[in-house]
């Protein structure tokens, strides 16, 4: 392998670079390659563009709605971590709840609850109680634990029905609920066919006390 420094930038290197220098042509590159024809030149521009703090709303609602199904999850994993999210970004987040892709879904649900975002609630809630994917389940039902609004308890409950891995992400979930319905669900888990949903009603106790 050659290290000559003559031998002209990949654009994989070239957008690599591009996310970690900051200048007005670093900026010209990654906002060009948001446009990019190939996917994985569009992946790369929106982490540069993100590190750099360049992404704007118009931004976030293009690459939300992008052709291809690695942008689309790139972009719902950093905004799970992006600290002021516009209003209208949410609302398409919610709306990829009905993406064709289940790993799109996990991480949709994943980044609404990182923002709390209450008015997603009864989206998460068909999510939880309908998916054909039962890890499209389990993540609607922890966002619905982790936003702990009460419109969301009856799927939470209801998840207590469903496969094991369902159930357990449930009991973590009605932590944060209370009432005697909670605290039937609760009993009745304790007794689950599955150790790990009854190790969990036991760590929940546990806590409580």
């Amino acid at each position: 392998m050659s290290n000559d420094p003559t031998l002209a930038e990949t654009i994989d290197e070239s957008l690599l670079r591009a996310g970690f220098a900051m200048g007005p042509d670093f900026e010209r590159i990654l906002r060009q390659n948001l446009h990019a024809r190939d996917g994985r030149h569009r992946v790369l521009a929106l982490r540069g563009a993100v590190r750099q703090a360049l992404m704007g709303s118009p931004d976030w609602l293009e690459v939300l709605t992008d052709r291809d199904v690695d942008v689309r999850r790139e972009a719902l994993a950093q905004l799970a971590y992006v600290g002021d999210v516009d209003e209208s970004v949410l609302r398409v987040m919610v709306q990829l709840l009905d993406d064709a892709d289940p790993l799109v879904v996990d991480a949709v649900a994943f980044a609404l609850a990182e923002h709390l975002y209450v008015d997603a609630v009864e989206r998460l809630s068909q999510v939880a109680s309908s998916h054909d994917d039962a890890r499209c389940r389990e993540s609607a039902v922890a966002a619905l634990g982790a936003i702990g609004d009460d419109r969301g308890r009856v799927a939470v409950l209801r998840a207590l029905d469903d496969k094991a891995p369902v159930r357990r992400r449930a009991i973590v979930a009605l932590s944060n609920f209370e009432g005697p319905d909670i605290d039937e669900a609760l009993a009745r888990a304790s007794e689950d066919r599955d150790w790990q949903v009854r190790a969990a009603v036991t760590q929940l106790r546990s806590e409580d006390d």
